[in-house]
């Protein structure tokens, strides 16, 4: 869902340059709209309705980024990509802004000359069995076929898995998450991998998801957020700070049922701050006063958009975990609103 092999980085690292000199900020302002790259359909995470309406954790970053920049967050043009075109998408201009399951790693961030702006899900690699295969460990998976998306650093992942435990595997080349999910169902494939997020969301849309197990393993690291192009740090500061401001107003308790009254004033020169009652931290993003209380307005804040998405009480049923505030034990923290 998330990661792309690094073909082509120097042509990808040319286009970005060129891309982040026309100053991304005054060209989203200028046309009124902003371009989000996101995946193919993904529910949970981004995903068209019977209504064509897009939907999800991922596209919730969207949405408030075009909030806190247009004042209006359903100014958006959702870009569906795959793993092999998503880095082209950004680098080129055609997105503003990618919000993919991308997994931030060094390669990507230093080769491919993208800056990635924080992340929003602590994620790792796992996988996917039918119960009647009677596996309990990833490490019963000798001679197994594997449904894997083709041109993506999960390929390398599961060779070095495979390699370490010193068991074999057939790999059953996919483009997408739909495509996987059809060769999974249909037996073409014994065994499905890619983010753990991913696969519960996908189990979470199978007529009968009580007959597939996820696997204990988590076999990698993966840091999933949004990025955007080298060289445009106005840029990258608004969606940046736009994904904070999201984090602090659940840390803070501003949510979308209080953020009116708060916006009033309150005795948190933290929450002035943050919902531009006081200071110039909007000046500074080249926004408005009220960018942050627009962001937040628009899907809520991050645990708001976090359970409305994904969390416990929907069909995927992902527990905050790792991506709990880290008041509650997780890694989710943003920096000072000051």
């Amino acid at each position: 869902m998330k990661k792309s092999v690094f073909f082509g980085a120097l042509t990808v690292a040319g286009l970005a340059a060129g891309a982040a000199a026309a100053g991304t900020l005054d060209d989203v302002k200028a046309r009124g709209k902003l371009n989000c790259g996101v995946t193919t359909g993904l529910v949970g995470f981004a995903a068209p309705d019977a209504n064509g309406e897009w939907n999800g954790f991922d596209v919730s970053v969207c949405r408030a980024v075009a909030a806190a920049v247009l004042g209006d967050a359903s100014a958006v043009e959702f870009v569906p990509t795959t793993g092999k075109t998503r880095f082209t998408a950004l680098a080129s201009g055609e997105i503003d802004m990618l919000a993919r399951n991308t997994t931030w790693t060094f390669s990507r961030d230093v080769d491919l000359k993208f800056t990635f702006v924080g992340v929003n899900y602590y994620d790792g690699q796992g996988f996917m069995v039918p119960k009647e295969l009677g596996v309990s460990s990833a490490k019963d998976l000798d001679g197994a076929t594997v449904c894997i998306q083709t041109g993506t650093t999960t390929e390398l992942n599961l060779a070095d898995f495979f390699r370490s435990n010193n068991i074999s595997y057939e790999p059953v080349p996919i483009e997408t998450n739909a495509e996987a999910q059809q060769q999974y169902l249909a037996g073409a494939c014994d065994v499905y991998t890619t983010d753990a997020s991913g696969l519960a969301a996908t189990r979470a849309t199978f007529e009968a998801p009580g007959d597939h197990t996820l696997l204990p393993e988590i076999i990698s690291k993966e840091p999933l957020g949004p990025l955007v192009r080298h060289g445009d740090n106005e840029w990258g500061d608004v969606v940046r700070w736009t994904l904070n401001a999201l984090i602090t107003a659940e840390e803070l308790g501003v949510t979308s049922a209080n953020i009116s009254e708060m916006a009033a004033g309150t005795n948190n020169p933290e929450i002035n701050r943050l919902l531009g009652t006081e200071g110039t931290l909007g000046e500074m993003l080249g926004l408005d006063a009220d960018w942050a209380m627009k962001a937040i307005a628009a899907g809520g804040n991050y645990g708001e958009v976090f359970e409305k998405n994904i969390g416990e009480s929907t069909p995927i049923g992902l527990a905050r975990g790792l991506n709990a505030q880290w008041t509650d034990g997780g890694l989710i923290y943003s920096p000072p609103f000051r």
